[in-house]
């Protein structure tokens, strides 16, 4: 399978720069598999598509303000984008200048009040950080970190909030699960009042979310690595919903892919911690996954393969090509789908 068959042309003024002024009022295309259908509605009306006994499954890991500015001892600026806390205080980084940051330099941010020596080169031109810090580490970045949105992006972020779910709860992530930044707190208690499920899982997102797919052939890419944990009390109303024949819907790609790499092949989880380099492309056979709610996603991308491998490349594709019509946004401010 060449993974040019998962281009579409998407005009760069249907990039959304900033969110929407209101999260549930974003623009929503329903795909009916069965049916082969597609419908336009707003965000809110998702209500209308999930039946009581049903179960979201979104994810609840919060984004850090993980770009970071600082500087050499010789004064030269720099920056880093942390990716992945290795242990304790040494960091997965991406760090530019790259050709001048090597083994045993070190750097200052935020006039001393955190500093950092390469420790080594990793696998891909990333370093390994360690920092020292006095107090705590989330804290300081607070202070003088920035939200690392993506490159895609061009705009200034007015409120850190915007680039963060409403339910978001574990520090770890150097992007946000987008899918999921649609919801309010009003629209979920709406949700549970309608007698809907939600678990949680916790999946931190790296960056390499936004790596492109570099191999001609879909099957020859190695997929990126990310952090997850599911607890038992999530597993349970997973469970149950699947006993009951009842649908698990995932909130976004991360949280397919935890479900996708811990269910048995009755699509029952249990309680895990790991990581997965889990990679979904059309041919997959799904096994806990009944729907998802996700973004509109770039051309060649392997999020693209993945809703291709749920609803089929060639309705996919339509879809995409409608939604350029349409002119819904696209990316992780955007419009959302749901495939059902």
């Amino acid at each position: 399978m060449q993974v040019s068959e998962f281009n579409y042309d998407l005009p760069e003024e249907l990039i959304a720069q900033v969110p929407i002024k209101q999260r549930d009022e974003s623009r929503l295309m329903v795909l009916d598999r069965e049916n082969q259908t597609i419908e336009h509605k707003i965000f809110k009306d998702i209500i209308d598509y999930l039946n009581p006994g049903d179960c979201l499954v979104r994810n609840n890991t919060k984004v850090i303000p993980a770009r970071i500015y600082g500087k050499k001892e010789t004064g030269a600026n720099v920056e880093f984008l942390l990716l992945n806390n290795i242990e304790g205080d040494i960091w997965e980084t991406i760090v530019r200048p790259g050709n001048k940051l090597h083994s045993g330099t070190k750097v200052i941010f935020g006039d001393g009040i955190l500093k950092a020596e390469i420790v080594d080169t990793m696998p891909g031109g990333t370093r390994k950080v360690k920092f020292e810090y006095k107090g705590i580490f989330n804290e300081i970045l607070d202070k003088i970190g920035l939200m690392p949105l993506p490159p895609y992006i061009h705009e200034e972020l007015k409120e850190r909030d915007r680039y963060q779910t409403v339910y978001a709860k574990y520090d770890g992530s150097a992007a946000a699960p987008t899918a999921g930044l649609h919801f309010t707190p009003e629209l979920l208690k709406k949700i549970e009042d309608k007698g809907i499920k939600i678990a949680n899982v916790t999946l931190h997102v790296g960056i390499g979310t936004f790596r492109p797919v570099k191999e001609e052939k879909v099957e020859n890419h190695e997929m990126h690595s990310e952090h997850f944990y599911i607890k038992q009390e999530d597993v349970d109303k997973i469970n149950s919903t699947k006993k009951e024949g009842k649908r698990v819907i995932a909130v976004g790609t991360t949280s397919c892919r935890v479900l996708e790499t811990i269910a048995n092949e009755d699509g029952l989880v249990k309680t895990t911690e790991g990581d997965t380099k889990i990679f979904i492309y059309p041919g997959y056979k799904f096994k806990c996954l009944d729907g998802l709610i996700t973004n509109f996603h770039l051309p060649q991308s392997t999020l693209l393969m993945l809703v291709s491998a749920l609803a089929g490349k060639d309705f996919i594709l339509k879809a995409y090509n409608e939604a350029v019509n349409e002119k819904y946004r696209f990316f992780s401010f955007g419009d959302a789908m749901f495939i059902k």
